[in-house]
Parts: C-alpha cells; sequence; structure tokens
C-alpha cells in the first residue's frame, strides 16, 4: 500500500449521492492528505473497496493554494479511476449539501472553488440544491462509435468536455459497457458522451458514459450540455434564450435552467452513510 494509503487508514468518510452518482466524500480541511490514484481507485472500487463514481475531498481553498479565489471551500474531484477531473455537477450539489450538514457552512447561498471556476450553490437545510453552472461554450458537431452505429453530436463545454449525441431510438438500447469511440483530435484530454432522445417538449431521456468512471447512473455536467444540444435540435439558443429542461438519467431526474446568460442545474443531493477507512 501507498505512502498515502497508510495516511487514510482510520480516515472518516462520508457516502453520498445525487441521483444515484455516487461518491465517496473525504474531509481534509487543512490540505493534509496528498490522494495517490491508486488510493482513490482502491476506495472507488465496487467489490474491493466502498464504491463511487468518484471522491469529493473536502479542503479549504487556501489549504489547497487557491488563496486568490472567493471561496472558503475547493472541491477537490477525482474520478474512479483516480483521474483528476474540472468539475462535477452532481458532486458539487452533494459537496454543498456535506458542508451545510456537517455544519461547515450555513444555508442558502455559498461559493464552492472547483478546477472549473467558483460554482455558486443555493440551498436549504434539506431538499434541492441548485448550483449556477456557469454560460456553456458550444462548438461544432463531432461524432461517437458504438458498437459499428456512428451517432453525431454536439461539443459543448461546462469546464469539462462533452459530446451530446442526439439520437432516434430508446436509450436505454445503448451498450455503454465500453467507452465510446470518439476523435482523439477533437477531445485529447477524454470526453464525457451522452446520448439522449426527447420525451415530450424541453423533456429528454439521457444516458452517459463519463471518462474515467465508465457508465454512471447521473451526470450534472451532462445533464446541462444535453440540454443545450436539445435546445439547439430544436431550434432554440440557450445562450440567449430562457428555458427550462427536465432531463431524466437512470438514477432519477434533473433540471436545467437557461435565463439566457448562464445554466442552472437543479436536483437532489442525499447523504446516505458515514465511516471510517481501514
Amino acid at each position: 500500500m501507498s505512502t498515502t494509503g497508510r495516511a487514510l487508514t482510520g480516515h472518516a468518510f462520508t457516502k453520498g449521492h445525487g441521483t444515484e452518482n455516487d461518491f465517496v466524500i473525504l474531509p481534509d480541511p487543512d490540505g493534509e492528505l496528498d490522494l495517490a490514484a491508486a488510493d482513490v481507485a482502491r476506495i472507488c472500487d465496487r467489490r474491493a473497496g466502498i464504491g463511487a463514481d468518484g471522491v469529493l475531498r473536502v479542503v479549504r481553498a487556501k489549504a489547497a493554494g487557491l488563496s486568490d479565489v472567493a471561496a472558503e471551500w475547493f472541491m477537490d474531484y477525482r474520478n474512479a479511476d483516480g483521474s483528476v477531473a474540472e468539475m462535477c455537477g452532481n458532486g458539487v450539489r452533494v459537496f454543498a449539501r456535506y458542508l451545510v450538514d456537517s455544519g461547515l457552512a450555513a444555508p442558502g447561498e455559498l461559493a464552492v472553488a472547483t478546477r472549473g471556476g467558483v460554482k455558486a450553490v443555493t440551498l436549504g437545510e434539506s431538499g434541492d440544491v441548485t448550483v449556477d453552472m456557469g454560460r456553456p461554450e458550444v462548438f461544432a458537431e463531432s461524432e461517437a462509435r458504438v458498437g459499428g452505429t456512428v451517432y453525431r453530436g454536439l461539443k459543448v463545454s461546462m469546464g469539462n468536455p462533452h459530446l451530446a449525441c442526439l439520437i432516434d431510438h430508446d436509450v436505454a438500447a445503448l451498450d455503454l459497457t465500453r467507452e465510446p469511440a470518439f476523435s482523439a483530435a477533437d477531445f485529447p484530454a477524454g470526453v464525457n458522451v451522452e446520448f439522449f432522445r426527447p420525451i415530450e417538449d424541453r423533456h429528454v431521456a439521457m444516458r452517459v458514459h463519463e471518462r474515467g468512471s465508465g457508465e454512471t447512473r447521473s451526470c450534472g455536467t451532462g445533464a446541462v450540455a444535453t440540454a443545450v444540444a436539445a435546445a439547439v435540435a430544436a431550434g432554440l439558443d440557450p445562450l440567449r434564450e430562457a428555458s427550462t429542461w427536465a432531463v431524466d438519467v437512470l438514477g432519477g431526474r434533473v433540471e436545467v435552467v437557461f435565463d439566457g446568460v448562464t445554466s442552472f442545474l437543479r436536483g437532489p443531493a442525499v447523504l446516505v452513510a458515514d465511516g471510517v477507512l481501514r
């Protein structure tokens, strides 16, 4: 076991999820842990570890070397394979719920620093959590391949890369046990690939394969990217026009709101267990 692994022995953790996109939360307010990728992967292993789509390390921004950001707390997010990620929409909601539930922040509005920028979060003592996800960046189309089928999609950045593909059949029919093939020239750092189908007006069903984690039950940034692509396919401009979208994922439903300036993600954040690492 690595030096970091030994340091993790006896460390407290909390397990939480946002529409069944689940995380192990590691409180580290003073930035004493230097998580190795292998340790994160071991924690996230669903058979030999706790099991999760990723790890959320809770550290004060100053302790993380972010003294110039307007946020007290930094969400150090790691994918299930141990790789570092810029942002996680479900993760930041769960992170904020943990801060409030643990007495580290008051309910209301708070700022959370991420590698994708500072995110404004609004939440009460219970209930859904809303995150200002920022203004999406929309690029040209690209394509993904699943099996022998090629799907065209829209490239969207939510601080992390997405390819949101409109499909004409039930999303349940897709085999996402393997990572979809994509253009390495378009996505040199990898990409989260979403497949969505309209259900009714401003309501879509989505499945997602996340880089570094595989298929997950939900993806917050992916839900926003999907709503962007769905709006464009419907002839709307989500960067200029207001609209609200329901996005059904395997783990439930989230709501995406565009106000012509920025985007918001609203959905549940649930803490389910506390424990200690051995």
